[in-house]
């Protein structure tokens, strides 16, 4: 299981107004950090599809998401939890790093 790609138009559907907690991955095409860190949340949404969801969204084609959540710099992922923002990482990380980072929504 990949993350999926959500934007504007599908983010409070799949985001905000989810039952599971959700990942959310502030990417860029251009950011190799980005896509450095994609393959690992990929591993991390497929080991844990059962406790939690992961969705990327490109900060360049959903520019006012990307403001509302004051994403300044990427990689960014913020952990939504019944519609609110419960954790923050900021940059690309090893997954085991991530992984402890997300301990409490994947244990």
């Amino acid at each position: 299981m990949t993350a999926r790609a959500v934007t504007e138009a599908t983010f409070e559907q799949e985001v905000l107004k989810n039952d599971r907690a959700v990942l959310v991955d502030f990417w860029a095409e251009w950011c190799g950090p980005c896509r450095a860190v994609s393959p690992i949340l990929d591993q991390i949404a497929t080991e844990h599809a059962d406790k939690l969801d992961i969705v990327k969204l490109n900060v360049d084609e959903n520019p006012q998401l990307a403001m509302k959540y004051q994403i300044t710099a990427i990689p960014a992922m913020k952990v939504f939890k019944d519609g609110e923002v419960v954790q923050t990482v900021i940059g690309a990380k090893p997954k085991p790093a991530l992984e402890a980072d997300l301990a409490a929504y994947i244990s």
